[in-house]
């Protein structure tokens, strides 16, 4: 039985979170990402860490499992656009970090003398 396994496909500030089966083509996944920003498959080029993914191979032939790609752990694609007569670099931003959280929001001791002093 092939399960799902989830997938965040990643073109620098863009991520766009899908399920997928092992069975999955290439050409398959890059069909998906055509419905969602409009660009045909020819025109993009997926990759795993820094290869470049074949389209007439299938998912589980790179790696994917349901194992290695869970809904609270997916498995990152990279995405590439053709610019002009050539593809453009594969460029993922990282997440920014949240800033420091404020003192006042952060969690207080509450120690047992101040709510043994509250009590009398």
């Amino acid at each position: 039985m092939l399960r799902d396994m989830f997938l965040m496909i990643w073109r620098h500030k863009t991520t766009i979170f899908m399920d997928a089966k092992q069975s999955n083509t290439v050409f398959e996944l890059k069909c998906i990402v055509e419905g969602i920003l409009n660009l045909p498959p020819d025109e993009q080029w997926l990759y795993k860490d820094d290869q470049l993914l074949d389209d007439g191979k299938t998912l589980s032939e790179y790696g994917f499992t349901s194992q290695t790609a869970r809904p609270q752990a997916p498995a990152t694609v990279g995405l590439a656009f053709r610019a002009d007569d050539t593809f453009e670099t594969l460029c993922i931003e990282p997440f920014s970090n949240p800033s420091e959280l404020p003192d006042v929001m952060k969690p207080q001791d509450s120690g047992s003398s101040a709510n043994e002093q509250a009590m009398q």
